[in-house]
């Protein structure tokens, strides 16, 4: 068996389109960049059809967790697309393959990363990249689903939907009846939102600082909403749960304050389960004598969901239910407005979850 397959012939692109991470703190680059020319073991060549943005690419343009040392590089994470071509080794993909592309491993083959070329310079990737309308991928981070999947909303399976319905799902001992707390109704906290108020929540209760998202929020279940620009959210918590504490607390913020806060507010065995991700050097402090009488704290790692297993599972119940995962994009613009894009989700302007449409110029 070939070590590569190589990638010579004309109906393999050779250049593409990518939004580019050259500075930290600094506007994406939209260009184009050289593919490599074979495909290494575990390797997989797709062509993207959507990319949706996620919290934590704002976290690497922001450099949350310190300097980035492997810029220039690609960003994204969570995809739809089909499948051009497989390297030696692939058993999982074929060509003509409707994937979701996912940053969780899954089944297959934990590639070699690939490296692309931008003028002179090497640009880095990852596993998996989305900002790009070709990308290479590993084999392990891409799922087969049916070939009649909408494939803009399939692209909220690579993290948004899997992480929301994975942490209720997987990470949370939610019972029937139960109160929650969500606090942050972004992408992940919607479907969150979502996933609670399936599984049988009694309250869910919705906080950000915009009315837009809020209304997303009722929308996906909320049964009430707290706009923390306006109102006291701690003194509005004490209102709804006046005779008992919720019982889980959702931190999709990473502020340590609201951690600590929320730590505070859930019931003696409560949950706090966290989804953002502190910036690096930020600490909070909790008084832990709760914990060794059942209150815990954890953090999750993309709803511990196992994709080959939980995206077509969270699908079919998509499909049972009737459920939209589409009402959940406010947003779609190319790639080469990927900036703007980004800057709605850091304003506020932008409800749900924004969409890059990779077939557009």
């Amino acid at each position: 068996m070939s070590a590569v397959t190589k990638l010579s012939s004309d109906q393999f692109p050779k250049v593409t389109r990518a939004a580019i991470l050259v500075e930290q703190r600094q506007p994406l680059v939209v260009d184009e960049i050289a593919l490599p020319d074979h495909l290494d073991v575990g390797q997989v060549l797709v062509e993207l059809a959507y990319s949706g943005i996620c919290g934590s690419q704002l976290g690497e343009i922001d450099g949350v967790k310190g300097p980035d040392k492997w810029l220039p590089h690609l960003l994204g994470h969570e995809a739809s697309g089909t499948v051009m071509a497989v390297g030696p080794g692939v058993r999982h993909v074929k060509p003509g393959d409707t994937v979701v592309a996912h940053w969780k491993p899954s089944l297959g083959i934990e590639s070699a990363v690939p490296k692309y070329q931008w003028h002179s310079k090497t640009v880095n990737a990852g596993w998996v990249t989305t900002f790009n309308r070709h990308a290479i991928v590993s084999e392990n981070r891409l799922t087969p689903i049916s070939p009649s999947a909408d494939l803009m909303a399939a692209a909220l399976f690579g993290c948004a939907v899997t992480t929301g319905f994975g942490l209720i799902d997987n990470l949370s001992d939610l019972r029937l009846g139960d109160d929650v707390v969500v606090f942050g109704a972004g992408g992940v906290g919607l479907n969150i939102i979502q996933a609670a108020q399936l599984s049988g929540a009694r309250k869910v209760i919705a906080i950000d600082l915009f009315d837009n998202r809020l209304a997303l929020a009722k929308r996906c279940g909320a049964t009430d909403v707290i706009n923390a620009r306006d109102t006291d959210p701690w003194a509005r918590l004490g209102e709804i749960f006046s005779d008992r504490a919720p019982d889980i607390f959702v931190d999709n913020t990473g502020s340590p304050e609201i951690i600590a806060r929320g730590y505070d507010l859930v019931d003696a065995k409560g949950q706090v389960l966290l989804v953002g991700v502190p910036k690096k050097g930020a600490n909070t402090t909790l008084y832990t004598l709760p914990m060794h009488f059942g209150k815990h704290v954890c953090g999750t790692h993309g709803g511990e969901t196992e994709p080959h297993h939980d995206i077509p599972r969270y699908m079919r119940l998509g499909a049972a239910r009737g459920l939209d995962f589409g009402d959940l994009i406010t947003e779609i613009q190319s790639l080469s407005r990927v900036n703007e894009l980004i800057a709605g989700m850091r304003d506020g302007s932008t409800a749900g979850r924004c969409m890059i449409d990779l077939a557009k110029v």
